[in-house]
């Protein structure tokens, strides 16, 4: 028995291959349009990490002049029409604390339009928008993560017009994230917004 998994958890297509004695196929697959193959684009930290020091290094810091210029470059230069659709911003986006509201909220001097300004200038180009967070108290760069909210959270990724969630694991309980990932999960299926959910879970 083999499996390919694109995601662990509710916004994925698995796809489980069982070659028996007869030859027989079983496939077995959640189709609600996402992922239905590999999804594929741009995620900043590869190259930029946690890099927030935009006053030495203002080109390759964390902030919204590197994500839009990076969806201008793959809509002009030919990556999304080949099928490279994402741009996905990953850690170290946030301010350091949560709103008066409790909602979370990007550093205001790196992303002076907020998210959504991003998001809406992603989907302007013809592509999609990704964002990261963390199930934890803390995102692994230290910034606040889901835990206790997840429900707003959610709702917060959908009114930003978010398409693809990935939920890092630091600084939580490895043992709650049999729970906790799958209500995340369904706090975004929630949502009514097709959003992809890439989870860590399996990396802890």
């Amino acid at each position: 028995l083999i499996h390919f998994y694109k995601s662990k958890m509710f916004n994925y297509l698995g796809i489980s291959l069982a070659v028996l004695a007869g030859g027989s196929t079983v496939v077995h697959g959640l189709e609600n349009g996402l992922a239905r193959t590999p999804p594929m684009g741009w995620m900043s930290w590869e190259r930029f990490r946690c890099n927030t020091d935009c006053a030495t290094f203002p080109e390759d810091c964390i902030s919204e002049r590197l994500f839009i210029e990076m969806a201008d470059k793959m809509a002009n230069d030919g990556y999304r029409d080949v099928g490279y659709e994402y741009i996905i911003i990953d850690d170290c986006w946030l301010d350091r604390k949560r709103g008066e509201d409790g909602k979370l909220k990007p550093d205001p001097d790196r992303f002076p339009h907020g998210i959504s300004g991003v998001s809406h200038h992603v989907h302007n180009v013809g592509l999609k928008f990704g964002l990261y967070e963390d199930y934890g108290n803390l995102t692994c760069g230290g910034y606040p993560g889901v835990l206790g909210h997840m429900q707003t959270d959610a709702n917060t990724f959908a009114e930003w017009g978010v398409d693809y969630v990935k939920l890092d694991g630091c600084y939580s309980d490895p043992d709650t994230m049999i729970q906790g990932y799958p209500q995340f999960g369904s706090f975004l299926n929630a949502t009514g917004r097709p959003m992809v959910y890439s989870c860590s879970w399996p990396a802890y």
